[in-house]
């Protein structure tokens, strides 16, 4: 049945609706005063004490912004904050009773009170922790291809790299940012490492110190070796000096208590090797080689033993009998740089490596390749497979691109100054094929001139982003002229060795000269 509304009812309900139409809009959200709050670097920390903390503030100027319970962030000129204004910034150096976010951390909480009376607040968006230096708080290494980094910095090959070490070593975490560990190696000598290298310890342990025992030094068939008995996996550095040639290690956290080292027979890459502690820390093997050209060593541990292999020269400087490897770069699913022509680097650079391998195998060496077909490889893997084969050398072939289509040549890439003699033959060589030079480039962070294992260069062939080099690059006769150049190459480094050959200091310290 339709039911009726009495009309004095229907009055009442429309003179509500008149008053409500009448009523003002209800009030839209006070627009924040800060835009953002962050720690300078951005993300997760944790902090020792006599760290500084960073804070910056984005928001309306004018205003008094503070922290940690009134402490005054300070309105940048604009010249000091690009052009804008309202950009606030503290610095806090962080002290031993300090809890901050206590032991798990929090976010900090920045705050913005304008001459008018408005306020807001906005914390960062990632967590401060404090770390207590009364509890040391450890982490170790998960795989042999751990590496420590000098900074934060960070670019498509990577932050750049102080070293790689062993599985299993012990690291004093002092503090992170983001998705790296601060690490105390000595005192005065930090360093980074990625999270996804370490595991963190159960709490408990001690700061990783070590004294080192009495070590030998003896050779097999193949190598030299140096041991160095320790009671923990400790981290270390490794470079090459050059006039005179010498292998340098530190180790740090150990202190001598070597009293005798003893050299056995056999020998054939070391000279008299000694040892330095330049602090209190920091113990440093010194191992002068015997050849001007360095062959490779390779580090690690067997228990808490630091064994030092060093290669020796091949037993004779040619290409017949000798163990060359050679990596085609990117393949598979890694396609590389494409031209505008369609050629694709890891087309090309198998291409090229295949005809290197005929040109070398026709010259007797025995060729051991990355990769054989169009697959895809990361950086870890080539790096195992060539550190299982052990080859005296390695050449990785690529193409160069640029965001310019003007640039073009080619050149060539090496990160040791001991590997740098090969790079230098690639280089001089490849000219000949008629490309220009582009340039021979030192302390290239690429994973496969990481390792040290043996001597290594990589060479960018071309320009793929230069349609001139393009052609070149995708014809099959100038890729066989390449490879040619490639192997001239090697052979032109085997030869200066041998010219270079035994150098007359053979491991006196200076004073003894």
């Amino acid at each position: 049945m339709r039911q009726t509304i009495p009309f004095s009812a229907a009055l009442r309900w429309a003179a509500l609706l008149i008053c409500a139409l009448q009523l003002p809009a209800a009030p839209a959200r006070a627009q924040r005063l800060i835009q953002k709050a962050e720690t300078v670097p951005a993300g997760e920390l944790w902090l020792s004490p006599g760290d500084a903390l960073q804070v910056r503030l984005t928001g309306a100027p004018g205003g008094r912004a503070t922290f940690l319970n009134g402490r005054p962030l300070i309105e940048l000129p604009p010249a000091q904050a690009g052009g804008k204004r309202g950009v606030y910034q503290a610095t806090y150096v962080v002290q031993p009773a300090d809890t901050l976010g206590g032991a798990a951390g929090r976010p900090l909480w920045l705050h913005l009170r304008l001459p008018d009376g408005r306020r807001d607040s906005l914390p960062t968006p990632a967590p401060v922790r404090l770390l207590s230096p009364d509890q040391p708080l450890l982490a170790v290494t998960r795989t042999t291809l751990a590496h420590l980094n000098y900074g934060l910095g960070d670019d498509r090959l990577g932050g750049a790299k102080l070293g790689y070490l062993d599985s299993l070593v012990v690291l004093h975490v002092v503090g992170r940012v983001a998705g790296q560990y601060r690490v105390r190696l000595a005192e005065g000598h930090y360093a980074w490492l990625p999270l996804e290298r370490a595991r963190l310890l159960p709490p408990g342990g001690f700061v990783p110190a070590s004294l080192t025992g009495s070590w030998s030094v003896q050779g097999d068939s193949a190598y030299d070796y140096v041991r160095v008995p320790l009671s923990q996996r400790l981290p270390y550095r490794s470079q090459i000096l050059e006039n005179p040639t010498r292998l340098v290690i530190d180790v740090f956290g150990a202190t001598s208590n070597t009293n005798w080292i003893t050299q056995r027979t056999g020998l054939q890459a070391l000279g008299a090797v000694y040892y330095e502690q330049p602090q209190a820390d920091i113990f440093r093997l010194v191992l002068p080689l015997r050849h001007r050209q360095s062959w490779g060593y390779h580090l690690g541990y067997e228990q808490n033993t630091l064994v030092v292999r060093v290669s020796r020269p091949p037993a004779r400087l040619q290409l017949r009998g000798l163990r060359v490897a050679l990596d085609a770069g990117h393949g598979g699913s890694n396609v590389g740089a494409v031209g505008a022509g369609g050629a694709r680097e890891k087309d090309l650079t198998l291409a090229i490596v295949r005809q290197l391998q005929q040109e070398l195998e026709r010259r007797g060496a025995q060729v051991v390749l990355t990769r054989t077909a169009d697959e895809s490889l990361d950086m870890a893997q080539r790096v195992a497979l060539l550190q299982r084969q052990r080859p005296a050398l390695l050449v990785s072939v690529h193409v160069n691109s640029a965001g310019s289509a003007a640039a073009r040549g080619t050149s060539a890439f090496y990160r040791y100054v001991a590997f740098r003699p090969l790079a230098a033959a690639l280089y001089g060589r490849m000219q000949q094929t008629g490309l220009p030079g582009w340039g021979l480039v030192g302390n290239f962070n690429f994973a496969l001139n990481g390792p040290t294992d043996y001597p290594n260069a990589l060479v960018e062939t071309a320009f793929i982003s230069n349609p001139e080099d393009e052609k070149i690059l995708s014809d099959p006769a100038q890729q066989q002229q390449m490879a040619r150049r490639i192997a001239d190459g090697i052979q032109d480094f085997l030869k200066s060795a041998r010219a270079r050959g035994v150098r007359g200091w053979l491991g006196r310290r200076p004073a003894e000269q």
